[in-house]
């Protein structure tokens, strides 16, 4: 029977450039170029792993976003994964963590998987709790924040590294794992692959065919909200200390003022 991976995949805003937040407080994406995050890479890595090493198994990336999202997809598929579904909705605008989760885990159900692989925090709200709150939603064991991760004889195993410890957790399958940016370098997609992948199927569904009220998602059903937001200030130019043999004392007298000493 074929192994089924699910990997959650996110389309985010370029963290180098220059963000914005729009009327609604919702985050700008018209000014902004969109990828795939570069911590879901690490989860596509390891899905491909995990494959290459099965006798027999298919990885399905999903992705909840608009038109765009689309753009993480292909970059998945052209990693290797099989095929996509994207789950796209105007009604989503604005949907925080635990809406995202629970369109997630109707899309996961309704796909059919054995494990789901999630990155460890998406590059722009940089929560890190979605994993927990799907397995949740999926009635299924959690193992997250792993830097080694493996599947065999109907388990999921890896390594959590602490700041003090190491741990090898387990699970059974069905099960939803995490990876952290230690769990290995992402494949660079190679010409073949970038090809392959306009040929792969990419599948939309909206809210209706995963039976989601829009009440339950978007800014109106968001379990959080932004109240406020600001301009980050800008950068002033830094005091340059001119050292004439007094330069110790009034670095001194800054680290002091600044409260660092």
């Amino acid at each position: 029977m074929s192994l089924r991976i699910v990997v959650c995949v996110k389309y985010v805003p370029d963290a180098t450039g220059d963000r914005h937040f729009a009327e609604d407080l919702t985050v700008d994406r018209d000014d902004v170029d969109g990828l795939l995050s570069e911590l879901d890479e690490y989860a596509v890595e390891q899905a491909l792993q995990i494959a290459d090493g099965a006798d027999d198994a298919e990885i399905t990336v999903l992705t909840v976003g608009p038109e765009d999202a689309k753009d993480a997809l292909r970059k998945a598929l052209s990693m290797g994964a099989d095929k996509a579904v994207h789950v796209e909705d105007d009604d989503l605008h604005g949907t925080d963590v635990m809406g995202t989760s629970l369109v997630l885990a109707k899309a996961i159900e309704k796909t059919g998987y054995d494990l789901v692989i999630c990155g460890m925090a998406s590059t722009d709200g940089t929560m890190g709790v979605l994993p927990a709150i799907l397995a949740e939603r999926l009635g299924v064991p959690q193992v997250t924040l792993l830097s080694e991760v493996a599947v065999a004889d109907g388990l999921v195993k890896g390594r959590r590294d602490g700041d003090t410890a190491s741990e090898q957790l387990e699970a059974s399958l069905p099960a939803v794992v995490s990876v952290t940016d230690q769990s290995g370098e992402a494949r660079y997609p190679s010409f073949k692959g970038i090809m392959a992948a306009k040929k792969k199927p990419v599948q939309s569904w909206d809210l209706e065919d995963l039976e989601i009220d829009a009440d339950e998602v978007g800014l109106e059903g968001a379990w959080t909200a932004v109240d406020s937001a600001a301009e980050r200030p800008a950068r002033t130019a830094g005091t340059i200390v001119k050292d004439e043999g007094e330069g110790g004392k009034q670095l001194a007298e800054f680290l002091a003022g600044q409260k660092f000493i």
